[in-house]
């Protein structure tokens, strides 16, 4: 048998919002702003899923954005999270972005990552995690998040990794309730 290749791009709107916003995020909250705003597009424009993600530099040069791809693309681990660090480590040429500890990387994540993603992480080469909604936030809704180890902020700590949450909060949820309020597929 003949498998198809697999090619994931990213949907078309969102190599002009990144013209139109730029490629530097100094602040944490611009680059979490990013975050929710590619989730949010991602939502308005029925292109996937409630969530988006990219992967920044300590000094905030986005390296790669992501959004949730599932339903899209009929691929149940194109989470916005996965697409990120993926175009990172295509981009950077590297499957460790840190480059085996002498670079430091962000992923901002509009929602606390599902078991997939959280799995991902450490593998991936960030130092922080930066978390908008809640994973309650997100099964609230009704996402099945997968289970997670109970203290899961722990576990990236004790791996080099630094966990904040809670940005934007608020704006997070307003994007996951917009999406169920527009029926969007639950999964």
């Amino acid at each position: 048998m003949n498998y198809p290749p697999v090619t994931i791009e990213l949907p078309a709107w969102v190599q002009p919002l990144i013209a139109a916003k730029g490629t530097f995020f100094p602040s944490l909250e611009a680059r979490m702003a990013l975050v929710i705003e590619l989730a949010a597009r991602n939502v308005a424009e029925k292109t996937g899923g409630p969530f988006g993600a990219a992967v920044f530099s300590a000094q905030g040069q986005l390296i790669a954005p992501g959004v949730n791809l599932v339903t899209a693309a009929n691929c149940s681990i194109l989470h916005a999270e996965m697409m990120a660090l993926a175009l990172a480590q295509k981009v950077l040429g590297r499957f460790d972005l840190s480059d085996n500890g002498k670079l430091s990387y962000d992923l901002a994540a509009s929602t606390e990552p599902c078991a997939m993603c959280f799995g991902a992480i450490p593998w991936s080469g960030v130092n922080r995690l930066l978390c908008g909604a809640r994973d309650a936030d997100a099964r609230a809704i009704g996402f099945d998040e997968g289970a997670k180890l109970p203290d899961w902020q722990a576990a990236l700590r004790a791996r080099g990794i630094t966990v904040i949450r809670d940005l934007m909060r608020p704006e997070a949820i307003a994007t996951l309730q917009a999406y169920a309020a527009a029926d969007g597929s639950i999964y």
